[in-house]
């Protein structure tokens, strides 16, 4: 039985979908004005385990991902490079897809982008201000009066004197209350025509947390199952989300017995980088592309999985480099036994019951990982069909987490990206020299050439029949 951590209740609840068998799902995704970073990673890495466990179990899920292609970073960095807004947007969309490709991830079901749904978010916050939740100022804005709202702080589990003491003490622009947020910019006359809209309030654009929810209410409904996003997330933007979707729905006097905007709420931990807080500010800030420059993509979403996904990581390249080592473990168990297709996994199976159960506690990655490196360890003291078996069972629960699926001997044989070494075919023109050497019984020179290729990182294991199969350290 799945049960998940819901941050709205700060606790782990049993998971019941509101249509029995069905899943809906919706996910903050990036905002297109660069390159995705390894933050991004984690979120996507996260959720798309989410996704194929939740599949795996039985269900049919729909998963939403939004973009947010208008923003105010986004208007900035297309005014500096003088380029049209959808210009620079589609090309980071690309870039965000090969990033994803390339890591082995699925495509959300549905990617809704922001300016496609300008219709439906002035239709949310004309609702709002119909329900005495939102005023226009002075300046122009449209602005969600977070004080009228009962209830507001719920996620964040703070009071309203609690988060007004964090804000700024002096109210920006025309905001009745510095708590308050926008729903709708009034477009200022220095900004580009591609980033502005017409609407009852005068032209402008809509403020970033009216987005997903309008986006989330039209392709899953005022009520669905899980949201997620990264923890940075929690506060403003998703308690925003909840404000401004049920007071859309509800108005000021939501009941108790009213089915709330999300029944779960999903949060992954943050990512350091040398135990600091990753920043450009700092230095430590890395792209995506750039981190499968030097590392398997492999290696990063089997990183990302080692650690409980609420838990923070470190990211360093020791913590890359040890994902790899776990990863080599796991495919030379496998590496001798032949890949079978299309296997059925046994669900009364021990392991399989371990792993589910593992899965099924929060999503419990870490645990489930320990479960595959049990299960390899006797896979290596197994003989015969047992031992077939047992490769049969750590493909197909590696699958779950889209691990294992490749050729052993060439995940082995290919290295770490950034090792320089020596390339596959000198290795096997030495291995040819070994077999030569050991033909002649010149045996020293044999073992000469295995120590100087293990020197390389290269390691070498006889097989009966004369044959000699290798791998890299």
């Amino acid at each position: 039985m799945l049960q998940i951590y819901n941050t709205l209740s700060r606790s782990k609840q049993v998971f019941k979908p509101i249509v029995p068998g069905k899943v809906k799902m919706y996910v903050c995704g990036m905002t297109v004005y660069d390159f995705c970073h390894i933050g991004h990673a984690r979120v996507m890495i996260v959720f798309d385990m989410v996704v194929r466990w939740l599949r795996a179990s039985g269900y049919e899920v729909l998963y939403v991902r939004n973009i947010t292609d208008i923003d105010d970073k986004i208007i900035n960095r297309a005014i500096e490079n003088g380029e049209p807004i959808a210009a620079l947007t589609n090309r980071f969309i690309k870039a965000m897809h090969a990033d994803s490709d390339e890591l082995g991830l699925m495509h959300p079901d549905q990617e809704p982008r922001a300016t496609d749904y300008i219709k439906e978010m002035q239709g949310m916050i004309g609702k709002l201000i119909e329900n005495d939740l939102a005023y226009q100022a002075d300046d122009g804005d449209v602005n969600f009066a977070v004080r009228l709202l009962p209830g507001y702080g719920e996620l964040s589990g703070k009071t309203l004197d609690e988060l007004n003491a964090g804000e700024r003490v002096a109210i920006v622009g025309g905001k009745r209350d510095p708590l308050d947020f926008v729903l709708w910019k009034s477009a200022k006359p220095e900004e580009p025509v591609d980033t502005r809209w017409a609407s009852p309030w005068g032209e402008g654009r809509p403020g970033w947390h009216i987005e997903c929810s309008a986006m989330s209410c039209d392709l899953l409904g005022e009520h669905f199952d899980i949201h997620g996003g990264g923890a940075d997330l929690q506060f403003p933007h998703h308690e925003n989300e909840i404000a401004q979707s049920e007071g859309a729905l509800y108005g000021k006097n939501r009941k108790d017995d009213d089915a709330p905007f999300v029944n779960y709420w999903m949060h992954n931990g943050h990512i350091r980088v040398n135990e600091e807080k990753m920043s450009k500010s700092l230095g430590n800030f890395f792209l995506i592309q750039d981190v499968l420059k030097r590392f398997d993509p492999e290696v990063l979403r089997f990183f990302m999985l080692k650690a409980h996904y609420r838990s923070p990581i470190n990211y360093s390249d020791f913590q890359l480099e040890e994902a790899r080592s776990g990863l080599l473990r796991l495919y030379t168990a496998l590496a001798s036994m032949p890949m079978s297709e299309n296997i059925a996994l046994d669900t009364n199976n021990p392991w399989a019951q371990r792993f589910t159960t593992a899965m099924n506690d929060d999503f419990n990655t870490p645990e489930a990982i320990a479960v595959l490196f049990d299960l390899a360890s006797e896979l290596n003291r197994a003989q015969g069909d047992e031992k077939q078996k047992l490769a049969n069972t750590l493909r197909s629960l590696g699958a779950s987490l889209s691990f294992l699926q490749r050729d052993p001997t060439a995940f082995l044989q290919a290295g770490s990206k950034h090792q320089e070494g020596m390339s596959s075919e000198q290795i096997e023109e030495q291995i040819a020299a070994r077999v030569a050497a050991k033909q002649s019984k010149d045996f020293a020179k044999a073992d000469l050439i295995r120590k100087k290729l293990l020197d390389q990182g290269v390691v070498l294991e006889d097989k009966p029949g004369g044959i000699t199969e290798w791998r890299r350290a």
